[in-house]
């Protein structure tokens, strides 16, 4: 695969998405890049990779774990963390954004997904 191949896709509208992440677990999602086949990976092995959640109510940025386990991204929010998203007993207790930061080079920042991260109320153990 060529590099300009993997750049074409820089500067696409990012994916938007809903997370559903339950108070005080931890979750993970899985990301890969294909080229336009879908079925071959991007080399993505140069790439570094940042991920944030920012909760607007308490106006409080969170670094989420990125992990790279061979053509897969993985992106994490840990139990430490999100048992701090939300308050009392409800269905939907917080609604965070987030996003992923890909740095291709020192020049090329790419924003590939951006969305909500629905935070789900904990009954049992529970931070209320």
């Amino acid at each position: 695969m060529s590099k300009n191949t993997s750049l074409q896709k820089v500067g696409i509208k990012p994916v938007n998405m809903k997370w559903y992440v339950t108070r005080g677990d931890s979750s993970s999602i899985r990301v890969q890049f294909l080229e336009q086949d879908e079925e071959t990976s991007i080399d993505t092995s140069a790439w570094q990779f940042e991920a944030t959640a920012f909760n607007s109510k308490d106006q409080v940025f969170d670094d989420l774990e990125v992990r790279v386990e061979g053509n897969e991204i993985v992106i994490t929010a840990n139990s430490d963390i999100t048992e701090f998203w939300g308050t009392g007993i409800r269905t939907t207790v917080a609604e965070l954004s987030f996003d992923l930061q890909a740095i291709i080079d020192p020049f090329t920042i790419w924003t590939p997904i951006s969305g909500t991260i629905v935070v789900l109320g904990d009954v049992t153990g529970g931070r209320l």
